[in-house]
C-alpha cells in the first residue's frame, strides 16, 4: 500500500471513531485528499428518522465545500464495519461508497475536472481496493450535463 493510500485509510479509520451509528451499529469513516496534500474527514451520522442520516463520504464532501475546497478533491479513502462494544469499526472486508455517495463525489470531481481515485479499505488490516470514480459510476450525470463546469 502506498504512503498516500495508507494516510487516507488511517485518517478514515480515525474519523470512523466519531461515527454516530446507534441504529445500524455500522461505523464508516471517509477521508478526502485535497490537491495541496491536506485531508478532510467525515463520519456517518445516523438519525432516528432514517432518511435524514448522512453517510461519511457526504459529510466529508460537505466539509470540503464549507471550506471552499470542493473542486480540490483528488482522492478519497473510505472504511467501514460493524461496531464492537467500544463503538469501533471492525472487519477485514473493504467497503465502497453507496450509490448516493458516488453521485455526491462525482459532483465535486466534475467541478474539479478530475477522475477521483476511490480507495476502499477495511476497518482493520491492509485490504484496500482502489478504483477510478468513473469505474464506480460510469456515464455519471453531473454539472457538465447542465452546462456547468
Amino acid at each position: 500500500m502506498s504512503d498516500e493510500i495508507r494516510r487516507l485509510i488511517d485518517a478514515a479509520r480515525q474519523a470512523a471513531r466519531h461515527a454516530h451509528a446507534p441504529y445500524s451499529r455500522f461505523a464508516v469513516g471517509a477521508a478526502l485528499l485535497l490537491d495541496d496534500g491536506s485531508i478532510v474527514t467525515g463520519a456517518n451520522v445516523e438519525n432516528a428518522s432514517y432518511g435524514l442520516s448522512l453517510c461519511a463520504e457526504t459529510v466529508a464532501v460537505a466539509t470540503a465545500s464549507a471550506q471552499g475546497r470542493l473542486k480540490d478533491i483528488v482522492a478519497i479513502g473510505v472504511i467501514g464495519g460493524a461496531m464492537d462494544e467500544a463503538g469501533h469499526a471492525t472487519g477485514t472486508t473493504p467497503v465502497s461508497p453507496c450509490g448516493r455517495c458516488r453521485q455526491v463525489i462525482n459532483e465535486a470531481a466534475q467541478m474539479g475536472h478530475r477522475d477521483v481515485l476511490v480507495h476502499c479499505g477495511a476497518a482493520t488490516g491492509d485490504a484496500v481496493t482502489s478504483y477510478r470514480l468513473s469505474a464506480l459510476l460510469p456515464d455519471a450525470f453531473g454539472p457538465s450535463d447542465l452546462g456547468i463546469g
